[in-house]
């Protein structure tokens, strides 16, 4: 499918004046079409049943180098799947190269969205991510977590999920006194959806690390933790 024809397809589906909002709220210069989350999901969805793998991750490249912001989350939402057949290394790969490219929550966490069904199909490729957290680069350090976020919600995991889960717990831990809002924000919110199905482990974590945490991302990460009497 050439780019041309794919870009015209979802801009069938624009909304008169939602890319004017997008911009102000987004306050990043890029193009905006102005689509609505379930019209790039059907698309998505299409697309890979329609598309050979090797079609549609040179779609999904091309819609990234479009630098749009739905061209950008749509080319994530055609990674997003449990199983890629025959083999998904390529798909990660992409993934992984995109990553340097990320400027704002909404790309980034649907990235990290197909970047978790990648990581699920092998968890092996934890390895690969262990370096995030030391980034220089904002939205990779926050990708580390964003990834492994479904990791916390495990009420009772297997070992493989508690090592991805202590894993994720150590660089919540080297992130807790990072300057950014925007990675504070990060740490609370993996640390509260741990406490939603483990609190004790929640509150070890935030026993051995809230003090480096911001008053307003401890208060977020303890919030369904029980008070201290």
């Amino acid at each position: 499918m050439l780019i041309e024809d794919a870009i015209a397809m979802l801009q069938l589906h624009e909304v008169p004046g939602k890319a004017a909002k997008m911009r102000a709220h987004y306050k990043i210069e890029r193009v905006y079409w102005g689509l609505t989350t379930p019209v790039l999901d059907d698309q998505a969805r299409q697309w890979r049943q329609d598309l050979s793998l090797a079609d549609r991750l040179q779609l999904a490249a091309e819609l990234w180098e479009s630098n749009a912001h739905e061209g950008r989350i749509c080319a994530a939402k055609l990674l997003t799947q449990a199983r890629i057949r025959p083999d998904d290394a390529a798909a990660w790969y992409l993934l992984k190269s995109w990553l340097a490219d990320v400027d704002c929550a909404a790309i980034c966490d649907h990235l990290c969205l197909a970047g978790h069904r990648r990581l699920s199909a092998d968890v092996a490729r934890i390895d690969e991510i262990s370096a995030w957290p030391q980034s220089p680069h904002l939205w990779t350090r926050r990708a580390a977590l964003a990834i492994t976020l479904p990791w916390a919600k495990i009420r009772d995991p297997n070992s493989a999920n508690l090592a991805i889960c202590e894993r994720a717990l150590g660089w919540a831990a080297e992130l807790a006194d990072d300057p950014s809002k925007i990675i504070q924000h990060a740490v609370a919110e993996w640390i509260y959806e741990l406490s939603r199905k483990s609190p004790e482990r929640a509150q070890s974590f935030l026993d051995a690390h809230g003090h480096k945490l911001r008053n307003a991302a401890r208060r977020d990460a303890s919030r369904k933790l029980p008070r201290p009497a």
